[in-house]
């Protein structure tokens, strides 16, 4: 995996590049950034910092974004499925329509975002903090809620979804009682 710099990637993306599959971006720091359509499919952001970001119809499938700061971060449409996003910060994300299909989101922040239409099928949630969310026609089917905290979320169907008694409902109760 190849080590691409902040400053090589927002230039080689303003020359019209999109493509940039199974690169190493680890740590780095794209404060407000604008890139919709970007493929980053299989790459490491792992500790990145990207708030207020536009990364629009991007293409993150596979990858690793372990404690990523994408606090307020615009991902409407974006392609995210069987990527790890475990304890990362996407409070306040607009994740409307994005596929998170099969993706670990294991202790991440997800307070405020959202996540209408989007799909978490068999999505690993456990731990996650939902509170706020909006999940009107998210998909969850599958997708793993044990400790999760739904508090004040709005939309919620867990009909198909996997939780257990510390699992927080909407209401404030545990699942279960």
């Amino acid at each position: 995996m190849d080590r691409l710099t902040k400053d090589a990637l927002l230039a080689a993306y303003s020359n019209g590049q999109r493509c940039f599959s199974a690169v190493n971006l680890i740590g780095v720091e794209l404060f407000e950034v604008d890139l919709r359509q970007i493929d980053l499919q299989g790459s490491c952001l792992d500790d990145c910092y990207i708030p207020y970001g536009n990364l629009s119809l991007a293409r993150l499938a596979g990858a690793s974004l372990i404690k990523a700061h994408l606090g307020d971060v615009n991902l409407y449409g974006a392609d995210l499925s069987g990527a790890v996003l475990k304890e990362a910060d996407l409070g306040r994300a607009d994740l409307r329509g994005a596929s998170l299909s099969g993706a670990s989101l294991a202790g991440a922040n997800l307070s405020g975002a959202d996540l209408r239409g989007a799909t978490l099928h068999g999505a690993d949630l456990s731990g996650a903090n939902l509170s706020g969310a909006k999940l009107e026609g998210a998909d969850l089917t599958q997708a793993v809620l044990n400790r999760c905290n739904l508090f004040r979320a709005t939309g919620v169907d867990l009909d198909q979804s996997r939780c257990d008694r510390t699992t927080i409902l909407p209401s404030g109760h545990n699942y279960g009682r």
